[in-house]
């Protein structure tokens, strides 16, 4: 069941989330609660699916190069493959989608090497194909939801 706090967390920070030093006692602040009861809500909603991340969105290819990936993994192994994908600290997005390249995630590296050293790193360790599909055109999609408090 979600909390007042805990609809007020995932409504009003899903954009403009404070960027200091104590980010989450800012949130507070604005909130009239503490920082531990942030903090707990936050570990509610992310212990039961509400929120998987906090963090930046930041454009492809500002910092660093990056990659859609796609591969082709048979389906009793899915599971296996894309936890051995998401282990690799520079992979975000990973998921499963119904299709031939039916694995698919974000890879992200610090240059094009970098990212190509990664790439066969994953073919090595999964030992299946990384089919790389780097942007050429950019579509921003804001994926902000406004929530019925009233209802939620």
């Amino acid at each position: 069941m979600l909390t007042a706090l805990h609809k007020r967390l995932l409504n009003d920070f899903q954009r403009d989330f404070p960027l200091s030093s104590r980010p989450y006692q800012e949130i507070a602040d604005m909130l009239g609660v503490s920082e531990a009861d942030v903090l707990t809500a936050l570990t509610e909603l992310n212990d039961n699916h509400y929120i998987s991340r906090i963090g930046p969105i930041i454009p492809p290819n500002q910092l660093g190069v990056s990659t859609l990936v796609a591969m082709s993994v048979p389906e009793q192994q899915i599971q296996t493959v894309a936890d051995k994908i998401s282990a690799y600290a520079e992979v975000n997005h990973n998921y499963q989608r119904e299709h031939q390249f039916n694995l698919w995630f974000v890879a992200i590296a610090t240059n094009a090497e970098h990212l190509q050293c990664l790439l066969n790193a994953i073919e090595q360790d999964t030992g299946y194909s990384a089919l790389s599909l780097p942007l050429i055109d950019d579509f921003f999609i804001d994926l902000g939801f406004k929530l019925d408090l009233q209802h939620a």
